[in-house]
């Protein structure tokens, strides 16, 4: 975060009422990504707790992970008993998306420096590349504005899981408070602020019953990016075909 702090770009110093208004865009459009952020990175630091994972590396994995369907399966597998590497090649294969998501927004961050881009990729989650992806369509992709997005909705994230690593004590039955429901709904309020048109509608809906499909079949760990590629290979087809 203090890193994103120091690549935003100062070569050309803003004005305190045009920079203000840079950190109250960037925070209005972070909120909706904040406030999911607190319930699942505190449900992150529940089961961290209830997992007997250390304060500091239940913080730590919050700090310099910041993945959270990673961190909380990471979690799940500690509490199993399960050997490190097996929960390394588990959270890279989860992870696997990611690639699909940094070719997507790489056209708009090929001119940065490669700090710049390593620490945006760091930053980058399904949440963020959402954010991000709608801004960018709407051409709002602003390097300052971009980083004080991620610094924001990290900080959130460090937040919850300090939240969740101080009173996860009091809670015996994590189910009653429905923390697993936080993460989905979230990708779902995400999902439905870039559903414009109406290829992009029937393209969520198909990715949607085919990833359940998948699931359902046994793909565990790559229902959601087979499912994303073909769904995508569809939209595109779609667009062509409307196009002509």
């Amino acid at each position: 975060m203090c890193i994103g702090l120091l690549l935003m770009d100062k070569r050309s110093p803003a004005p305190n009422s045009q920079s203000k208004n840079v950190w109250y865009l960037a925070i209005t459009q972070a909120l909706p990504v904040m406030l999911g952020y607190l319930p699942i990175g505190f449900a992150y630091g529940v089961l961290a707790q209830k997992a007997d994972l250390s304060i500091f590396n239940t913080l730590l994995m919050s700090v310099a992970v910041f993945a959270g369907s990673a961190q909380l399966i990471a979690v799940e597998l500690f509490a199993l008993g399960m050997a490190p590497i097996s929960i390394v090649l588990t959270t890279f294969v989860v992870n696997l998306r990611h690639l699909l998501m940094s070719a997507s927004l790489f056209p708009h961050v090929q001119r940065w420096e490669k700090t710049e881009k390593a620490v945006f990729a760091f930053e980058l989650t399904d949440e963020t590349f959402a954010l991000h992806s709608l801004r960018a369509t709407q051409q709002k992709f602003t390097k300052n504005e971009t980083f004080i997005i991620n610094i924001f909705t990290h900080s959130t994230w460090i937040l919850g899981t300090g939240l969740g690593v101080l009173l996860g004590g009091q809670i015996i039955e994590t189910e009653l408070f429905a923390l697993d429901y936080a993460l989905p709904a979230m990708f779902i309020a995400l999902l439905v602020m870039q559903l414009k048109t109406k290829p992009q509608v029937i393209v969520a809906v198909l990715a949607g019953f085919l990833s359940l499909g998948l699931y359902l079949l046994g793909l565990n760990r790559w229902y959601v990016i087979i499912a994303a590629v073909i769904g995508a290979s569809i939209g595109v087809w779609i667009e062509r075909w409307m196009k002509n």
